[in-house]
């Protein structure tokens, strides 16, 4: 049987959906059994904060761990499993203080990759498990700007603090006469050079302020802040065990009974953010997709994607129509995990 086509409105082209759309899984019921295991293993409470390659680490993330952790009471210790390529550094900040605010000592397991802002979560921990594949990288800024030269696809590139640094600096190597910046100007706009040099402060200062939580000496945590901003040639450079703790950063080897709980947990969360893309016709899709899991024992909180896309042949570009994502919580309710949508603006 062919398979239905869109309608299309008269007055703007876009489809609607023909039929019921494709949905991720949910595996809460398996990874909570996860989590009880580690917790009787271990002797230590987990927590879990879990971002796939379409999420990040952003402002509303802290919403979500404080709605995660409203029926926990404050305790000793913590184990944060963290899997992110980054995001906000200003939310990295505001998820350690709140954890801080909650447990005296945080422990970090970071079993995979721990990027970029997610690199500055572990500098707020008092100790930070890695194992074989785990690494973390440098943290040196790279932003978009609304001001931000576009791609082919007419989509915002991000622009690195490093790159323009390496442009000057070349300039200067080779003897080029004249002044470079208004050959830059040509390409990246005043403002966006103005603004990279803005975060590449913000970052170091923040990097200084979530050491500060468990390194009493200053000059320590400014010269670690300050090689994780500036030593390293590219912004996703990994870090591996043995670098971090050439760093000075506390660094324990994971264990074996830990690294397999976690790997199998990873492959829960794994195929619950597998995108799910219903296919209308060649200018209109579905995705359902989920982006960042954030878990403890108890209660389990995912950002899911669930939206229509459109592509406009016009400007080169995809928009997104009849966007129902959001926050779902998951609690346990008459023996059964139950999802509820709850709101963060």
């Amino acid at each position: 049987m062919p398979r239905p086509r869109a309608k299309l409105t008269p007055d703007n082209g876009i489809a609607l959906r023909p039929a019921p759309t494709k949905r991720a899984p949910i595996h809460t019921k398996e990874t909570q059994a996860i989590f009880n295991r580690f917790e009787k293993e271990m002797g230590l409470p987990l927590l879990a904060y879990w971002t796939s390659s379409g999420g990040s680490i952003c402002q509303n993330d802290v919403m979500a761990m404080s709605q995660l952790l409203d029926t926990r009471t404050q305790g000793t210790s913590v184990g944060l499993f963290l899997k992110s390529d980054g995001g906000n550094p200003e939310a990295a900040l505001r998820l350690v203080h709140l954890l801080r605010s909650r447990f005296k000592r945080v422990v970090l397991y970071a079993p995979f990759e721990c990027a970029s802002a997610a690199t500055m979560v572990a500098l707020g921990a008092n100790e930070i498990h890695m194992g074989p594949t785990s690494y973390l990288t440098a943290v040196d800024t790279s932003l978009k700007h609304q001001l931000s030269p576009v791609d082919s696809r007419n989509e915002i590139v991000s622009v690195s603090q490093d790159e323009v640094s390496r442009i000057l600096r070349l300039w200067k190597e080779q003897r080029v006469k004249g002044n470079p910046y208004p050959e830059v100007y040509r390409y990246l706009h005043p403002l966006v050079i103005g603004a990279l040099d803005r975060s590449s402060s913000l970052s170091i200062r923040i990097c200084q302020e979530l050491l500060s939580y468990h390194m009493p000496t200053g000059k320590r945590a400014e010269q670690i802040s300050r090689q994780l901003n500036s030593t390293y040639p590219s912004h996703s450079y990994p870090i591996t065990t043995r670098e971090a703790r050439k760093l000075g950063l506390n660094v324990r080897d994971l264990g074996t009974k830990e690294s397999a709980l976690l790997r199998e947990l990873n492959g829960l969360y794994s195929h619950m953010a597998n995108p799910i893309l219903t296919d209308y016709d060649q200018e209109n899709h579905h995705n359902h997709e989920i982006c960042n899991i954030l878990e403890i024992c108890g209660r389990q909180i995912y950002y899911q994607v669930d939206k229509d896309w459109h592509y406009r042949k016009e400007e080169r570009r995809w928009v997104a129509t009849n966007d129902k994502s959001g926050w779902q919580r998951v609690t346990l309710k008459n023996k059964r995990w139950t999802p509820e949508t709850f709101y963060i603006r």
